[in-house]
This record gives structure tokens, C-alpha cells and sequence, in this order.
């Protein structure tokens, strides 16, 4: 909610204004009490609108339909008047926040809460549908997220079905990304729009709640809805329970799609589809067909519970002009609320109801007894959440500060910057419970005079740090400070990570980033975020950037691709002894394997011999170089290079030849087309690599059951928890600073002062280089069995 602006009205239709929670291209959205105290959102229509007769007839015509929805799911229509010379309408304030801006702040929904959204929404969806309306703009913006359900909101341009558009005719009605291709195509006079079109609209929310994303991608409009029309959605990331029904809902065809009954029916194991299965709702429904009481993830209810008990304290409406009070004490002289008035769309007033005192609204405590959807329970947890668990009180909610992350997800990295998305979303929430403070083992400063970060002295960073809650109310103790993670798509192209990286650093909420995924965006990212000092930390990137700029505020987290030649040498000196190794140049990796060449060559394994066999980059030959290893009686070969195709060739050739030493060769190697491709011949190969198994670490136990849990998958992808480490080891540095509010100068500063035990790695800095100590971030993995085995750290590793 925003202040009231000096042009806006004190109150409209009987309603005293509060604020201001939205403005869009129709009119602005405000919070307003009525006369009998109750918290209403009022929509004020422009004036350009309102002389137009038209408009105001189907404004209306769509008032007198929205306000005859009563559904569970539906936010009712209280009052409404086109008549006035600026048309309104106002419904039940619900004070939770939308779905958009729950998943930007939180993450994707868990599986079970999104099938409970769905049944929700359907059921609304239903009665919207009979009473022979189209919704036409279901979007993540128009979806409000309460304790006991979901709120379908903004019947702003719901029409009858079979209606003409509420606009010009060549004008688009509803949201790109969300609308169907019926409703894209009424630019080039396409059919009607009916039901239909809110299911697939529904199949595009329940694909982004569980993902994060759209699934007809970014944009230009253009490029959204020529997607939208002509290709299949993206539903790879879905889990595999919804990806049938979400599929018969985005067909092309709106006869192909099932009826909202039908996906109701499908997510509540009531029936099913003939396209595809039902799909369960378990125990996230109670016996009554409601969600039940913890249907959202552990990080919402607390913010909504702030919502409502900001909401519940907002000052009574002002009396109205006339004589002030006389002196002396006595009764309170304000008056009451008066009754309740609504202007119906006919223009004539309703018989007034007994009103309501505040202090009443407040004792029922209810979402039925109290507009404020799941008010009364959202209040007490509000007034909970203020104090410690030993007893000790603290005023007001913790100041938030937002941390960015900047990755491809859209691009040819896109499943590495979606591990480190669900990673350092993890952290964020296991931060806010309060466990999220350090590593296995913590953290530590080599400044002995920094202090202890326990001051509430910073306040709430504005509405780009809103969203930061709670997960599982975890103690306060040694927490001054909650987080909220800020998350933009690069796509991996230079010239999308130059405009994201322009946002993050106008954006003066955001204290620090995680960026440089890979590709030519890291090093347009890196250059800006210097410029800016605006701390940016990379945890996947191999690229050498540190000597590329001046870098004080870029921090890589990972060591580059050459510092990969080290494993090599401790492991074939201390595990395996060889005296005679053969080094494989691969002509195809250049520079790469230039360097593992001339580093090995330079300091031989067991202070041997090497010898070198190069593959020129326009031959696959790896035939001559294996019977050359075999000739010069290796006892180990390294291939150097980068890719796993030829890797996997290199491999088969030596099985071939039958070379039975050990082979060894680096991460990019790594992939499944090298394990499919060379087959039993991968067999004991030995990698070396930046990033760790969880999965492997008994200090990451609790990290790999949150990830499986959340995010409905079996395997931690790479660089997940490596994003959870630098994401803490951010906040470790805030708690550093002390009691006061962060600033992007002292954190470049203190980052690099700080030590922290992370799950995969220790972070910490050279003293006197101020370089990130790579060597702790090198480990090694093992073919066996068709599948790569989690060694450890390179100097822990023994033989098999």
C-alpha cells in the first residue's frame, strides 16, 4: 500500500480512502473503509472512460454480473455505482499478497500447493461460467493468496460469453502470457471468446506457480503471442503429476481443452481427463472440499499475517467537518461508524444494515465474521511473530533487504541457473527461520573489531523487500535482519544481461547479486556491476574474469578452467604413482588445454615424465594417440580437452587399444553425452570439478531433503547448494557490518574480510591478493557403474 497522492479524493461513495494498493491504464485501486468499518479495495475508473457512454453501460452491465458471484473463491462486489461521475466499484480486501508476487519473492509453489490453487481457481472458474461470463484476463496478478484459499480478483473486462470486445477491435483483451490464441487472434478477426479461454489462461497460472515461469516465455509482445499461437508451451520444469492436465488445458484447439469442472475434477481425484490422468490432491483438502490450514509453504502465512495486522491498525476513518470535540475529559466525543450503505448499480441504495464497531470486526476474528480474508488468525500470528520465544519483546517486523539473482533460465544454461535459483531461494527461507545463519561449520571474521550484527536499527527497504518471510517462524535470536531474493533472467545474451544488470543496479533495495551463470553475459554483468561497486558473486562461471577488470566487487567463487590441472597432479602423485604420464592435447579446446598441458608438463605427476600426443581440432583420430600412449608405456593419461563427444571418442579408442592405467580428464567433460557416448569404456574414469555432490556431505542432509521436497526432484542439480553457500556468506557479511542498515561500498569491503564454512566449500579471501582461495573448491568424481561417484575434496580422495 502506497500514501494517498495530494490530487486523490478523501473518500469516494461513502468509503474514507486509507491508500493507494495499485494503479493500472482503467483507473487506481484503493484501500478504503466503509461506513461500517469494513476494509474494502476500491476501484476508481479514469475520467477519459467514464464519458464514454458505452463504457459506462457495459461497466454497468459487469458490475451487475460480478456482483451476483458469491462463490467461496470469488472476491464478492460490495458496492458499486457507474453512475457517479467517476464510475467505482469496491470488493472485500484480502490482504494476502497476489501469486505473482508471492512466486517472484518465494519461488515456485510447492507441487501440493499448486494442485490445491488449481482445484480453487477451477471451482471459481465454474461459477463464473455458469453465470455466462468469460474472466478473459486470469493472470498470476489477479490470483490473491489467503490462508484458507486462493481469490479470483478483477472482473474488469469479464464479458458475457459470445460478447464483442470491451474495446476496439483490434485491440488485444487480457495479458500476454497468459491469454489463449483465440483471444491473440482477435486482432485478425478470429472467433469468439469463451470458456475456454480461461482454461488455457488457468493452464498458464498453474504452469508459472509451479515453475516460476511463463510457459510461452518472455518478450516483446509480439514474440509472447506469436508463441502462444504457433508453438507448444515449455512444461519441462512442471512436476509430471500436473504436465497432463496442464497440457489438455494449453491445447490449441479451445474444443481440446477440458471445462474448468473437469480440471477441478481432475486435481481433487475426482474424475479425470481423457488426455491425460488425474491428478491427487492428497491431504492439501480438508473434508469440506477447503484447502487445508498450512495449504502454502511455511514462508507465506507470515506475510500475510504482517498484511493483516498493518491492515487491522489503520487508524478509523476521520470525522467529517463540524465543531472539534469540547475540552475536559469525558466519552470519546468521534462517532461511531454509521451504516452501511451500498449504491447498487441501479442507482438505488440498499436498507441499511447494523453496522459494525471496529472493536467488534476484531473480536469475531474470522474470514466470514471479518472482510480481511483469514484476518483473525493472520493478526494473532502477527502479534506472535513479535515477540521471542524466551519471552522478550520486539517492536515491529525486521527490516528486509533484498539480494539479487541474475541467470540464464531461458538460455543454453538454463538448467544450471535454475539449481542455483532453488538454492538460493532455500537459503533465503532457512535464513528467515533463523537457521540459515552459517554453513556446517559457520563463519568467522579476521577483523576482531567487527560487531555483532543484533540491532534493528536499519528499517524495511520499500516494496521491493516486501516479500521476505518467515519459514516456519523460526526464533529471532541472532537474527536482525529477514531477506527476500529478487530473481531476473538473462537468457545467457550480452545484451539481456546488460539491461538486466541495469535494473539490479538502479534497483537501491538490492545489496548484493549472484550472477555470471556463463556465456558472453558474465562479463557484460561483471563490468556494470563494477562500475556500480555493487557486490556480484559468481559460483558457476569459469570464465577468468578477476584479471579481465579491476574487480573489487566481482567475487568468483569457483576457480577458472585452468586451475583444473591440480587435481591431476596431487591424485596420480599421491593416489595412483605414476612415473610415466601421457598427456592428450585436444587441439579443439585451444587455450584449456594449452594450459592443463603445460602445467602438467611443468610439474609432473610423482616428479616423473610426461609425454604429449596431440589431436589436431579438425581430426576425431584418437587412434594414433592411443597406440601412441601405449607405446610410450603410460601408466596414466590426461586428456585435456573440453568436450565430451571427443572425450568419449578418446575413451573407446584407448579401451580399444587396451590401455588399463588410469584416466583422468576435467569438468566439461562431465556431461551425459560423454557417459552415454563412450559407454563401458567411461568406466573409472577420474574428473576433476568446481562443484560437489550434496547429496555425499552429511552436513548438506537437510539442504538435499528441503531441495527433493520442494522442488519434487530426486537429484541436486550442480551448483545448487554452491548458490545456497554464496547466498549466506552474503548475509554473513550484512551481519558483519553491525547494527547499521548495509551499504554496497562496505559490503565490497567486509566480504572480502570474512571466512565462511559453507556446505560444499569454505569461503574466504586472501589477505593480501584479496583472490578467492580456489583450492578449496576442487574435487574429484569416479565413473562406476555408468554413473559419476562423488569423491570429495581432490587431496581426500583414495584409491578404489
Amino acid at each position: 500500500m502506497r500514501p494517498l497522492r495530494p490530487g486523490d479524493p478523501p473518500s469516494v461513495g461513502g468509503h474514507r480512502l486509507l491508500g493507494r494498493l495499485g494503479a493500472g491504464g482503467m483507473g487506481v485501486v484503493y484501500l478504503a473503509r466503509s461506513a461500517g468499518g469494513t476494509l474494502v479495495a476500491l476501484k476508481v475508473i479514469r475520467a477519459e472512460y467514464a464519458a464514454d457512454h458505452d463504457f459506462r453501460t457495459r461497466f454497468r452491465r459487469e458490475a451487475e454480473a460480478a456482483g451476483g458471484l458469491t462463490g467461496r473463491w470469488l472476491v464478492p462486489v460490495t458496492a458499486a455505482e457507474p453512475a457517479a461521475r467517476e464510475p467505482w466499484l469496491a470488493t472485500a480486501f484480502v490482504p494476502g499478497p497476489s501469486l505473482a508476487e508471492a512466486v517472484t519473492l518465494h519461488g515456485p509453489l510447492p507441487d501440493r500447493t499448486v494442485r490445491v490453487l488449481g482445484a480453487r481457481l477451477a471451482e471459481a472458474l465454474t461459477e463464473v461460467h455458469a453465470a455466462g461470463l468469460v474472466h478473459r484476463d486470469v493472470k498470476p496478478g489477479n490470483v490473491l493468496l489467503a490462508l484458507d484459499g486462493p481469490r479470483l480478483i478483477d472482473f474488469g473486462i469479464a464479458r458475457s460469453a459470445g460478447a464483442t470486445a470491451l474495446t476496439a477491435s483490434d485491440v488485444v483483451i487480457g495479458s500476454p502470457g497468459y491469454l489463449s490464441p483465440e483471444q491473440a487472434r482477435v486482432r485478425t478477426g478470429g472467433g469468439g471468446v469463451g470458456p475456454p479461454s480461461d482454461v488455457f489462461s488457468l493452464g498458464c497460472v498453474l504452469a508459472y506457480a509451479a515453475t516460476g515461469r511463463r510457459p510461452f516465455g518472455t518478450g516483446t509482445v509480439a514474440a509472447v503471442i506469436f508463441r502462444t499461437v504457433h508453438e507448444e508451451p515449455d512444461l519441462d520444469a512442471v512436476p509430471w503429476t500436473l504436465v497432463p492436465l496442464l497440457t489438455a488445458c494449453l491445447a490449441k484447439d479451445p474444443a481440446a481443452r477440458p471445462t474448468a469442472q473437469e480440471v477441478r475434477a481432475a486435481l481433487t481425484d475426482e474424475g479425470g481427463l481423457t488426455a491425460g490422468e488425474a491428478v491427487d490432491a492428497g491431504d492439501a483438502l480438508t473434508d469440506g472440499g477447503g484447502p487445508a490450514p498450512d495449504w502454502l509453504p511455511p514462508s507465506l502465512p507470515r506475510l500475510i499475517a504482517e498484511r493483516s495486522s498493518a491492515a487491522l491498525s489503520l487508524p478509523d476513518p476521520s470525522p467529517g467537518p463540524g465543531p472539534g470535540p469540547g475540552p475536559g475529559p469525558g466519552p470519546d466525543p468521534r462517532p461511531g461508524p454509521g451504516p452501511v450503505t451500498l449504491v447498487q448499480p441501479d442507482g438505488v441504495p440498499e436498507p441499511a444494515r447494523p453496522a459494525l464497531s471496529r472493536r467488534r470486526v476484531l473480536a469475531l476474528g474470522s474470514a466470514a465474521g471479518v472482510v480481511l480474508t483469514g484476518g483473525g488468525l493472520a493478526a494473532w500470528a502477527a502479534t506472535r511473530s513479535t515477540a521471542d520465544r524466551d519471552g522478550s519483546a520486539r517492536s515491529g517486523p525486521l527490516p528486509r533487504y533484498v539480494i539479487g539473482l541474475q541467470a540464464d533460465l531461458s538460455g543454453p544454461d538454463r538448467a544450471t541457473g535454475r539449481a542455483q535459483e532453488r538454492g538460493a531461494r532455500i537459503a533465503v527461507s532457512h535464513f528467515n527461520a533463523g537457521s540459515g545463519g552459517s554453513g556446517s561449520g559457520g563463519s568467522e571474521s579476521r577483523d576482531t573489531t567487527s560487531q555483532g550484527a543484533t540491532s534493528q536499527g536499519a528499517t524495511s527497504q520499500g516494496a521491493a523487500s516486501q516479500g521476505g518471510g518467515s519459514q516456519g517462524g523460526g526464533s529471532r535470536a541472532g537474527r536482525p535482519f529477514d531477506l527476500a531474493l529478487k530473481v531476473l533472467d538473462d537468457a545467457g545474451k550480452a545484451k539481456r544481461a546488460e539491461e538486466v544488470t541495469g535494473r539490479f543496479v538502479a534497483d537501491h533495495d538490492v545489496y548484493a547479486v549472484i550472477a555470471a551463470t556463463g556465456g558472453s553475459a558474465a562479463e557484460v554483468a561483471v563490468a556494470r556491476y563494477e562500475k556500480a561497486l555493487l557486490p556480484v558473486l559468481s559460483v558457476s562461471s569459469g570464465t577468468d574474469l578477476y584479471a579481465a577488470t579491476t574487480t573489487r566487487a566481482y567475487f568468483q567463487l569457483r576457480p577458472d578452467e585452468y586451475a583444473l590441472a591440480t587435481p591431476f597432479i596431487h591424485y596420480l602423485t599421491h593416489v595412483e604413482k605414476s612415473r610415466r604420464t601421457a598427456l592428450i592435447d585436444d587441439g579443439a579446446a585451444r587455450r584449456a588445454s594449452w594450459q592443463i598441458v603445460k602445467d602438467m608438463s611443468a610439474y609432473p605427476p610423482s616428479q616423473g615424465t610426461t609425454t604429449t600426443h596431440t589431436v589436431p581440432a579438425d581430426s576425431e583420430d584418437f587412434d594414433a594417440v592411443a597406440a601412441a600412449v601405449l607405446a610410450a608405456d603410460a601408466q596414466a593419461v590426461v586428456y585435456a580437452g573440453t568436450s565430451p563427444h571427443r572425450a568419449a571418442r578418446c575413451a573407446r579408442a584407448l579401451a580399444q587399444a587396451g590401455f588399463r592405467g588410469t584416466r583422468m580428464a576435467s569438468q566439461p567433460v562431465l556431461e551425459t553425452a560423454f557417459l552415454k557416448e563412450a559407454g563401458p569404456a567411461a568406466e573409472g574414469w577420474v574428473i576433476s570439478a568446481t562443484y560437489v555432490d550434496p547429496a555425499a556431505l552429511p552436513a548438506a542432509a537437510r539442504f538435499v531433503e528441503t531441495y527433493r521436497k520442494r522442488f519434487g526432484v530426486r537429484t541436486v542439480e550442480r551448483y545448487a547448494v554452491e548458490a545456497y553457500d554464496a547466498l549466506l556468506f552474503v548475509a554473513q557479511g550484512m551481519r558483519e557490518l553491525g547494527g547499521v542498515e548495509p551499504e554496497r561500498g562496505a559490503m565490497v569491503r567486509r566480504l572480502r574480510q570474512i571466512t565462511y564454512r559453507g556446505l560444499a566449500k569454505t569461503i574466504e579471501f586472501d589477505p593480501v591478493t584479496h583472490e578467492f582461495r580456489w583450492v578449496n573448491s576442487l574435487f574429484l568424481y569416479r565413473v562406476q557403474n555408468g554413473v559419476p561417484v562423488f569423491l570429495g575434496h581432490y587431496d581426500k580422495a583414495k584409491k578404489p
